[in-house]
C-alpha cells in the first residue's frame, strides 16, 4: 500500500480497522434508534452494508457514514412458516429483500401488511424495530 492512498495493493497488510469504518453493533444501534447507516467509501463512494473494513469495489480503507432516506422497494420475499427460536410464535411471517432508494439492498421483516398484499415491486419504508431490546434487531419495513 502506497502512503496515503488508502488502496491495498495485492499481497499488501491490510489493516484490521479502516478509518471511519462502521462497526456492525454501531449499525444495529442505529436500527434500534429507528436510523439505517451505512458507510460510503471516501474514495469510489459506494456503500457497504453490512459494515466492512475494505471497499468491496476499490480496496481503499477509508469511509464516512452515510444515512438512508429508509424508502425502497421490495425486489424478492419469503414468507416464514416454521421459525426460528424467538420467533415461533409469530409465524407465519414475510421476509423481503429491499433495494434502498440509495442502491444497497436489506433483508428485513415486513410489517402492518397482509401476507397476500406483499409483492415484487411494493415501495416500502423502513420502520423503527418492534422489539428494540432483540440482539440483534430486526430490521422492519412496513408499505408506504
Amino acid at each position: 500500500m502506497s502512503a496515503g492512498d488508502g488502496v491495498a495493493r495485492a499481497g499488501a497488510p491490510v489493516r484490521a480497522t479502516a478509518a471511519g469504518a462502521l462497526t456492525l453493533a454501531a449499525f444495529f444501534d442505529g436500527v434500534r434508534a429507528g436510523r439505517l447507516v451505512v458507510q460510503r467509501c471516501l474514495t469510489c463512494r459506494a456503500l457497504a452494508v453490512p459494515p466492512k473494513a475494505v471497499c468491496q469495489e476499490c480496496e481503499a480503507l477509508t469511509w464516512e457514514p452515510a444515512p438512508l432516506d429508509g424508502e425502497g422497494e421490495v425486489t424478492s420475499f419469503t414468507v416464514i412458516h416454521v421459525a426460528p427460536g424467538r420467533l415461533v410464535g409469530e409465524a407465519p411471517y414475510p421476509i423481503a429483500v429491499v433495494r434502498m432508494t440509495e442502491g444497497v439492498s436489506l433483508l428485513g421483516r415486513m410489517v402492518d401488511t397482509a401476507l397476500d398484499a406483499i409483492r415484487v415491486g411494493l415501495p416500502v419504508r423502513f420502520a423503527p424495530p418492534t422489539d428494540p431490546t432483540a440482539d440483534p434487531p430486526v430490521i422492519t419495513f412496513r408499505p408506504r
